[in-house]
């Protein structure tokens, strides 16, 4: 049986009072696409909840602090003018707090199930109706994309499926901890202008499509035989 992570790093565009004197006069960047990936953190509560599975997202804005990144690339412009000192224990707590969720997660499902798929979820200024589905680490990433994007049939919905390349310090720290065989990731990325400007779909029509792609990806990966895939949807 397979087993299902959701994460998003770039939820929100909150920025904490304490942190508040630094970005004054930057609040259009904060909460433009520059800060936060808009509708991310909505598509990832309603796959949490249709997989009945635990999220574990970002809680302040990337232009605060980056939680794909590591190291001095996880500051932007403006909070690298944080002293280091400060830096380094904000980066701590946030750090800390996102990755012990994750290793609970992990720890527990090493132990239940054959496979874990992560799902990392993003929006991006992408071509308005795309969805990008990559997939990296175990075999059973790349067997759930397919089934996924095969249950993609809305036409306004451009959906494609490639290896991923460009992997995140985060996602590169999730696979070190794999045991052999167990994590497979896959990275959602759906345009933003679904839910900025309802083009070329309203962001709920566009949303629902995607859940239901994904859960029945969910079910078939749980139900198909380990080796040939099979597309009887």
């Amino acid at each position: 049986m397979t087993s299902f992570l959701i994460t998003c790093c770039h939820a929100t565009c909150a920025i904490p009072e304490a942190q508040r004197e630094l970005f004054k006069g930057h609040e259009d960047r904060v909460t433009s696409p520059e800060g936060w990936e808009p509708g991310a953190l909505n598509l990832a509560q309603g796959l949490a909840m249709k997989l009945s599975t635990p999220l574990v997202h970002g809680d302040v804005s990337r232009l605060l602090i980056d939680l794909e990144q590591i190291g001095d690339a996880q500051w932007s412009d403006i909070s690298i003018n944080i002293p280091e000192a400060s830096r380094n224990r904000f980066a701590d707590r946030h750090n800390e707090k996102f990755h012990h969720a994750i290793n609970v997660k992990l720890d527990e499902d090493f132990k239940r199930y054959d496979t874990i798929i992560h799902l990392d979820i993003h929006t991006a200024p992408i071509a308005d109706g795309k969805v990008i589905f990559e997939f990296v680490g175990d075999e059973s990433a790349e067997k759930f994309t397919t089934f996924a994007t095969k249950n993609m049939t809305i036409p306004e919905i451009v959906c494609s499926e490639k290896p991923m390349k460009e992997i995140s310090p985060m996602l590169e720290w999730m696979l070190q901890k794999d045991v052999p065989g167990k994590i497979g990731i896959v990275r959602i990325t759906a345009s933003q202008s679904f839910f900025l400007k309802s083009q070329p779909l309203r962001w709920e029509t566009a949303k629902k499509a995607i859940i239901m792609a994904v859960a029945a990806a969910a079910t078939a990966i749980n139900t198909s035989p380990p080796t040939n895939l099979q597309f009887d949807f």
